[in-house]
């Protein structure tokens, strides 16, 4: 009787977790659905579950909107999500070892100070942060759109935490080699890191390619414009063009599915190792 009850909560749960899967695929759907349809099967009155011809040549029309440069976008996209990512990375683990390493007596009061800036919402660094870069004459560049976006409280707290519990054992014997803080952070602390730099790094990404105020008041020039301000035109537009929005609304999540799928698996391993809820 007890496996029997086993079994069926087993079954239980697979429906219901099959149920939640196909609730979640559903806007995946509608968007491929409706991108390779045409305005008439996207406006029809009748719901079909697949449209009456699959229209492969809406990818072309897409890319050759002269009114909308997808093409650059992707690359601006692309090009800022990975230097975000790589210099985040870079300067919060540094900040984070340091913080979690480096004798400082006022390691704690610069901790605490760096996560008092997670309280300040971002709407009142804005407006200084715009001045700063026009300032600087970064309006519509792509200095302006990575470089004070650069640090992350929330990744040094991350790596802080990480550091504080990575084993000692491994940096004592890099100094017995001869090994300062610098060549240690490089050749013993980074190589046995990766989970929590991938999880970080996934997290950074995701965020750098979503990011749609900043680059939106910061890119006026179409050339510098990115996917999700490239995307915001539509809403703009006195004629939407239905099946472009949802194909270049479903090319613009590839990125972010492609880079989720080959790092989720460091996302939980990472989190687990950085001593958060300890």
């Amino acid at each position: 009787m007890d496996q029997a009850l086993i079994r069926a909560g087993r079954a239980l749960r697979l429906v219901v977790l099959l149920v939640l899967a196909l609730l979640f695929l559903i806007p995946f759907y509608l968007l491929l659905r409706n991108g390779l349809a045409t305005e008439a099967d996207i406006t029809a009155p009748d719901w079909t579950f697949f449209p009456r011809s699959l229209r492969w040549d809406n990818i072309g029309e897409l890319f050759a909107d002269p009114n909308l440069p997808m093409a650059r976008a992707l690359l601006n996209s692309t090009v800022i999500a990975v230097a975000t990512t790589l210099g985040t990375l870079l300067l919060a683990s540094l900040a984070g070892y340091g913080l979690a390493r480096i004798p400082y007596r006022h390691a704690n009061a610069v901790f605490y100070a760096i996560l008092g800036t997670l309280m300040v919402p971002a709407a009142v660094t804005f407006v200084p942060s715009f001045v700063l870069v026009s300032s600087l004459g970064w309006i519509s560049t792509l200095r302006g759109l990575i470089i004070p976006t650069l640090f992350s409280a929330f990744a040094c707290f991350v790596f802080r935490q990480y550091f504080v519990g990575f084993p000692r054992e491994l940096e004592d014997a890099a100094r017995v080699d001869g090994l300062g803080y610098w060549r240690t952070y490089w050749r013993v602390v980074v190589p046995n890191s990766r989970p929590v730099f991938a999880a970080v790094g996934t997290i950074v990404f995701i965020g750098a390619w979503n990011a749609f105020l900043w680059p939106l008041v910061i890119g006026q020039d179409r050339e510098a414009w990115t996917v999700q301000v490239a995307l915001s035109t539509f809403t703009t537009a006195q004629n939407v063009n239905l099946h472009e929005l949802f194909l270049a609304a479903a090319v613009s999540i590839l990125p972010l599915i492609l880079v989720f799928f080959l790092l989720q698996r460091y996302i939980v391993a990472g989190v687990e190792r950085t001593g958060i809820d300890d």
